[in-house]
């Protein structure tokens, strides 16, 4: 991986670590918030467009499948992610989404796309992923994993077969793949620019969430007025994050690209050790350490 890509990669995880901590305790507002950000999300990048190559080579035709295939994807993985964390343990889902999503995207790079990374870049991976899933999994035992794991001891042994949360979170983890295979595709083989191609997902994730907003509509002015600049910055950093994605994926092999994003779970699970005194301290920078071992195994 060049240097520029993992700049990019880097620069990237930061902008999505900065607007999750922004967004922290608002987010679980719902589909109003989410509405709220797909709209900002349009509006302000709407206007770079130009700016940015336009559509890019690829036609109107292959613009339009991939901004609504896009924007159905990345919907799916919103429900979906939002059902595990009513079902499951948090930490639980969480770990086992952002630890299958990668592994099955390199998976399918590799199959799909004929990329082929070095065992060098294969254990930078293997690390970045571990390291990950562990991050996710320091508050194993939270409340909201403790009582996942009381449901499922008073349930019935049939029911004790699969835990849910661990189910939720690997269908999350195959939408992450989904999303992020066919973003590649649509930017790396049809040629759509990236930011173009970010706003038109965003503004179908708008169409799509006024769809699904139902009788929560009354509640978007209230929401406005109270968290509007936590809105704007959502709308700024959020395709800001992904588009830096985007253009990285161009730049580098997917399956490079991919493990990189989660260096966004370190940033965030840091600050929740040092702004918010998070426990297992210990754990979480030990395993923020070891994905920066990961990215020097996958550049050196």
């Amino acid at each position: 991986m060049s240097v520029t890509a993992l700049v990019i990669v880097l620069a990237a995880a930061v902008c999505h670590a900065a607007w999750n901590v922004i967004a922290h305790g608002v987010s679980r507002i719902g589909m109003p918030f989410l509405w709220w950000g797909s709209i900002a999300s349009t509006v302000l990048w709407l206007p770079v467009i130009p700016f940015t190559g336009g559509l890019g080579g690829a036609s109107l035709g292959e613009f339009a499948v991939g901004v609504v295939g896009s924007a159905l994807l990345h919907c799916a993985y919103l429900l979906v992610l939002q059902r595990g964390y009513a079902t499951g343990g948090l930490s639980t889902v969480y770990a086992t989404a952002r630890g299958t999503g990668p592994i099955l995207t390199v998976l399918a790079a590799v199959v799909l796309f004929g990329e082929r990374p070095t065992l060098g870049e294969l254990a930078g991976i293997a690390v970045i992923i571990a390291s990950v899933v562990a991050i996710g999994l320091a508050d194993r035992g939270s409340t909201g994993d403790a009582a996942s794991v009381t449901s499922a001891a008073s349930a019935s042994p049939r029911h004790r077969r699969i835990d849910p949360a661990l189910a939720w979170g690997l269908v999350t983890g195959v939408a992450i793949a989904a999303y992020t295979l066919w973003d590649a595709h649509a930017v790396t083989g049809w040629g759509a620019a990236p930011v173009a191609y970010m706003v038109g997902t965003t503004a179908g994730e708008a169409v799509l969430f006024s769809l699904l907003l139902g009788g929560r509509r009354r509640e978007l002015g209230a929401v406005w007025r109270a968290h509007r600049g936590r809105i704007v910055a959502f709308g700024v950093l959020s395709p800001l994050a992904y588009i830096l994605v985007l253009v990285a994926m161009t730049l580098a092999p997917l399956s490079l690209v991919a493990p990189l994003r989660e260096m966004s779970v370190v940033l965030v699970s840091l600050f929740g050790v040092l702004a918010l005194r998070e426990g297992r301290a210990g754990w979480r920078i030990g395993a923020s350490v070891a994905v920066v071992a990961g990215i020097v195994l996958m550049t050196g």
